[in-house]
């Protein structure tokens, strides 16, 4: 065969799959193409893992955990922007309202309380009423934890609460979540019962998310509720230009070289960079 043919002999067969792969490829199949990440799968992250029952404890959860050397990087740095008060009292009054329960909850319905740290000026953030308006927008959002049929929250406004969400100056935040890592963070401290909410970066929000105040404000909801109910690691990027993942450290960043050098639970194997993401389930409807 090869005395008679030569060269054709093996110039036919692969004549032959390189017109089965243009044709292929004309109908829209490109078999050497990476597979596109399903965005919502991956920004979910493994949201299968919660604890049912977070235990009650001491430490905060959700504060950096390391410790740099140097100045820090431009990611963890508060963006320019709108006046904030440093310091408040280290009390927080209670927002009145309440929400009826929302989410199936097949297996949890949380309680909530709102509530700002007295000594905050709340008149450029247009309120009390407006920060709780927020708080109870996102928390009510289909892409928010609600996805979950597992999970329900309702909001109450006396009594015993699962957790307070709390609008708290910067000042009071470093004794709530500790100030390891200089930079302005938020947490769930299970001592409290209380999710802290950094007034700064309410206000200021974070590098990564472009100057996007709102879409920020939704992930600080919905990362640090997310520690309070079950949640307590954090999450490196999954996949290089997906969604963050929600249970991420979106504050300081998006890629995984930058989270990494704060929080050693991050697992880091990986130069990943996602883009920001406000939601545990986004595009869910």
């Amino acid at each position: 065969m090869l005395t008679i043919y030569g060269w054709r002999a093996y110039a036919i067969p692969v004549l032959v799959v390189l017109t089965v792969l243009l044709v292929v490829s004309s109908l829209g199949y490109n078999p050497f193409a990476s597979k596109a990440p399903d965005e919502a799968q991956i920004a979910a992250g493994d949201l299968t893992s919660r604890i049912p029952n977070p235990a009650a404890g001491t430490a905060p959860v959700g504060a950096p955990t390391g410790r740099m050397v140097g100045p820090l990087p431009a990611a963890y740095v508060l963006p320019a922007g709108g006046p904030y008060t440093n310091k408040g009292l280290n009390t927080w009054h209670i927002v009145p309202g309440t929400v009826a329960r929302f989410g199936k909850g097949t297996q949890q319905t949380f309680t909530y309380m709102i509530a700002v740290e007295d000594g905050i000026d709340m008149a450029p953030l247009g309120g009390d009423q407006a920060f709780a308006a927020m708080v109870d927008a996102t928390l009510q959002n289909p892409q928010s934890w609600i996805h979950d049929t597992q999970i329900a929250f309702r909001r109450v406004d006396r009594g015993q609460a699962n957790f307070t969400i709390s609008l708290t100056s910067p000042m009071t935040t470093r004794d709530a979540c500790g100030y390891q890592i200089q930079a302005e963070t938020s947490c769930y401290n299970p001592e409290l019962s209380r999710v802290v909410l950094n007034e700064a970066r309410w206000v200021r929000g974070a590098v990564a998310f472009q100057g996007d105040i709102t879409g920020y404000r939704q992930y600080q909801i919905n990362h640090e509720v997310g520690h309070a109910i079950g949640y307590p690691n954090h999450v490196a990027c999954p996949a290089n230009g997906a969604l963050a993942p929600i249970m991420m450290q979106q504050s300081f960043g998006v890629g995984n070289r930058d989270i990494f050098a704060l929080d050693k639970q991050a697992q880091y194997d990986n130069d990943n960079v996602c883009k920001a993401n406000s939601w545990p389930y986004p595009g869910a409807s």
